[in-house]
Parts: C-alpha cells; sequence; structure tokens
C-alpha cells in the first residue's frame, strides 16, 4: 500500500528545461502516473497520442494542441485530453503544469 505524499510547494522540485521537459515523477502506480514539469521559454513537447490525461497549469503562458484544437494555457486552466488523442505542448513563457495520466498505456494501435 502507497503512502500519502504531502509537497509543500511544487516549485522545490519542479526542473525546467528546453527543448523538451524534464519531469519529476510523483507517483507511479499500475495505470496511474503523477508528474510535475517545467519547460522554458520555446520549449515543448511535440504532438503525439497518448492515454487519458489531465493537464493542471501551474505557471506560464503558452499554448496546447488536442486533435488539432489550440488552447490557451496560463496559471489556473487544466485541459483533459482523451485516451488517443494527439497532443502536444508549446511554451511562451517559463511554463510549469502538473500532469496526471491514467490508464493503460498506449500500443502502436492506439
Amino acid at each position: 500500500m502507497q503512502t500519502a505524499k504531502f509537497i509543500p510547494d511544487w516549485r522545490e522540485l519542479v526542473r525546467f528545461a528546453a527543448p523538451r521537459p524534464e519531469p519529476t515523477l510523483i507517483r507511479d502506480e499500475d495505470g496511474f502516473r503523477v508528474l510535475l514539469a517545467g519547460l522554458e521559454p520555446g520549449g515543448g513537447i511535440p504532438v503525439h497520442p497518448e492515454r487519458l490525461a489531465i493537464y493542471h497549469i501551474l505557471e506560464g503562458r503558452g499554448s496546447m494542441v488536442v486533435d488539432g484544437e489550440r488552447f490557451a494555457l496560463a496559471a489556473g486552466a487544466t485541459v483533459i485530453a482523451p485516451r488517443g488523442s494527439r497532443r502536444g505542448i508549446e511554451a511562451e513563457t517559463r511554463l510549469a503544469f502538473l500532469a496526471v495520466r491514467v490508464g493503460p498505456e498506449l500500443d502502436e494501435a492506439g
């Protein structure tokens, strides 16, 4: 059984990077992964298919594309991307986010 995890300040764990994030894995259980990531301006995650995921923006500005639809990101924004959707992130400023991925990993067929 996993124990509770308390993170008093996410800023102590985030690592800002470019061109791609270097996420901090907070929890990784069967079918459930929580990570904290930071991007430097101009950094991003290329569009790719992924399992069901929730992205909550902690600070900064950027954009996220989910199946061709672009969303403006700012602190407080949340995006829920369905299983198999193609998504990517672009940072305009330093961008920090919490991501929760749920369900089985996608295989090559999606």
